[in-house]
């Protein structure tokens, strides 16, 4: 369906749980953490299930599973051979921190995914564990080494270059494209919570540094996924590498997807708080019909664009990013 804004929306990333197994600086305070979503409150997956039948009716095709961290949910394999299942749904895909890779890959694999993202920021173990606050860099890479051991073409590489953090670490980042063809995209920083602390490094910057040591970037012509990833080609990769610049290469305009949290929120931009909560209507004796109609109303509402860095905005979501879905 369309939004307010003649924007397709066709794609929507589900969290299954606000719950993590790191404690990444940027995303998550290191312990006294007040407002997990309770058991009784999480949507369960035939909850998801029943949303995501109704939002394919809509037009929904791409579904992304994000968290908190998304493995740590039990049956999340289960969930993704489900919805593949559902009429309408062409693409399951799942962003990971990678440390239960290892052993769920094949599960995943078998139950259809179509694509899996593994947030790394470092190769360094040391780095790894001042970022993530855990010693799992080992459990990570294994976990990479087992999907491309399975032959896993869709596989990519997310990294947010903070210059406090891995700025030097961005160059070894990128040859892991070099001998195998996954892709390795740099996420600009947002300040989004917690990340408010630290300093992005900019595009240009990673593209002179990349630039230097490969050679030559060419832009990269082809698709390589859903969203507003710009992808380049350099001398020799196997892979790709591909930039996001939510703040300093804008794609409000075509942006087209919509997030549900893992209690049952749709929201309609990560930047700000509108929306509405499902989740009484769920548990209502409201019809499937019903159901549709409240999320079609919803997502027409679709703000034009985020607002971050502007001054005088009401609406700017305060809630830090393992609790909206990233």
């Amino acid at each position: 369906m369309q939004d307010q804004y003649g924007r397709e929306i066709d794609y929507v990333r589900i969290s299954i749980t606000d719950r993590c197994n790191l404690r990444c600086t940027y995303c998550m305070p290191e312990e006294g953490i007040e407002h997990y979503t309770s058991h009784t409150d999480i949507l369960s997956y035939e909850e998801i299930l029943r949303l995501v039948r109704c939002l394919a009716s809509l037009g929904i095709k791409k579904i992304k599973l994000t968290g908190g961290e998304p493995l740590v949910r039990l049956g999340c394999a289960d969930l993704v051979r489900e919805l593949k299942a559902i009429d309408g749904i062409e693409q399951v895909t799942i962003t990971t921190n990678g440390v239960l890779l290892e052993e769920l890959a094949e599960d995943l694999i078998s139950a259809g995914i179509d694509g899996i993202n593994v947030s790394l920021d470092t190769v360094e173990r040391d780095i790894f564990a001042k970022i993530t606050r855990r010693d799992y860099f080992d459990k990570v890479m294994a976990g990479i080494e087992k999907v491309k051991s399975l032959q896993f073409k869709n596989l990519k590489i997310n990294c947010v270059p903070i210059a406090q953090f891995n700025k030097n670490e961005l160059v070894k980042l990128a040859a892991q494209a070099k001998d195998y063809p996954l892709a390795v995209r740099f996420i600009e920083l947002m300040p989004i919570g917690l990340a408010q602390e630290y300093t992005a490094v900019s595009r240009e910057e990673i593209m002179d540094m990349l630039t230097e040591d490969f050679g030559e970037m060419m832009p990269y012509e082809g698709t390589l996924g859903n969203g507003p990833a710009e992808y380049y080609s350099l001398p020799g990769f196997k892979g790709h590498i591909g930039f996001i610049g939510a703040i300093h290469n804008k794609f409000c305009g075509h942006c087209n997807r919509i997030r549900l949290t893992s209690s049952g929120f749709l929201k309609l931009c990560l930047n700000q708080n509108k929306g509405g909560d499902l989740a009484p209507i769920l548990r209502s004796d409201a019809s499937d019909e019903e159901l549709t109609e409240a999320m079609r109303q919803l997502i027409y509402q679709k703000p034009l664009a985020h607002h971050f860095y502007e001054e005088d905005q009401n609406d700017t979501d305060s809630r830090q990013m393992f609790q909206v879905g990233g």
